[in-house]
């Protein structure tokens, strides 16, 4: 039985189961790979993950910073495996303590291509996404979603899926000094991105990986995403702590993520934003038709 987006959100309640930029960051390479990888079943060729995670390694292993990445690809669970499990469905809860708009939805990401579907936790005919090319929201009350579908539609990955997300084309790496978080040294590594790549290639990165273990502990990143800074500009740096993590096949993720303004000294500030993400698993059961845009949706 082939997993239908229509019924994503009652399936996953019953069975009880985000630089921020909706952009894929690899937009070419995806366009590339479209037709290589279509095969029955939605499912991606194991010579096609193979040949991707080999020229990951082989560009990261160049630098530095980019072997620092590469370690933590491979103490999270390995690219191979982030690619090879089929798409990842999850709950992402992004609870903001200021009481500013709840961002909580049943998502299912196409992590190879950067396709992305939302369904609502409320309404299961309510749904948004992204399908590599075009936004677009299908919900019969115009409420349903109260924020910026296109921008949040692959925007949880780029917060949760580090340092699986750092592997395509235009992404720069800069290795900075070591820090130390919670009485462990940290690599650090600044991740900018080439001009043109994505709609927001002013967004960064500071991703802190534990010396020891070379897991990712904690992220700093900003928002640049030009809708909401018309002019130019970003926010102000975020300091987010990376919580406690769960093995998904293999694939180690993060179960909760506290993001707080970063202090001038590049620590944690005022806790601004709590996430919840829940009810993880890959999925490798997919119509070839779950990704696109649904008939009579509006364009983002």
């Amino acid at each position: 039985m082939k997993f239908n987006v229509q019924v994503a959100g009652f399936l996953i309640i019953g069975a009880m189961l985000s630089s921020c930029n909706e952009q894929p960051k690899d937009k070419k390479e995806a366009t590339e790979v479209v037709t290589e990888a279509v095969t029955e079943d939605y499912l991606i060729p194991e010579a096609w993950v193979n040949k991707r995670v080999e020229k990951a390694k082989s560009k990261l292993e160049k630098s530095d910073a980019g072997k620092i990445v590469w370690a933590g690809m491979e103490a999270h669970g390995g690219l191979k495996n982030w690619y090879g499990n089929g798409a990842l469905s999850f709950r992402f809860n992004y609870q903001p303590l200021d009481g500013s708009t709840v961002r909580d939805s049943y998502e299912v990401v196409d992590a190879w291509r950067n396709k992305a579907v939302h369904t609502s936790v409320t309404d299961s005919t309510a749904t948004f996404g992204w399908d590599g090319e075009t936004a677009w929201v299908q919900a019969k009350d115009s409420t349903a979603f109260a924020y910026d579908t296109k921008f949040w539609a692959l925007t949880p990955l780029y917060l949760f899926a580090h340092p699986f997300v750092l592997d395509g084309e235009g992404v720069n790496l800069e290795l900075l000094p070591e820090t130390t978080y919670k009485n462990k040294a940290n690599d650090v590594v600044k991740v900018t991105f080439a001009a043109g790549t994505g709609d927001a290639p002013d967004d960064y990165y500071i991703l802190q990986f534990d010396k020891e273990s070379h897991l990712l502990p904690a992220t700093r990143y900003i928002v640049s995403y030009p809708e909401y800074f018309k002019d130019g500009g970003h926010n102000p740096e975020k300091f987010m702590e990376v919580g406690e993590l769960v093995n998904v096949s293999g694939v180690l993720l993060p179960k909760e993520l506290k993001t707080h303004w970063s202090t001038k000294e590049g620590k944690q500030g005022e806790y601004v934003t709590q996430i919840d993400i829940s009810d993880i698993h890959f999925v490798k059961d997919i119509d070839q038709d779950f990704f696109e845009v649904p008939e009579n949706a509006k364009i983002k």
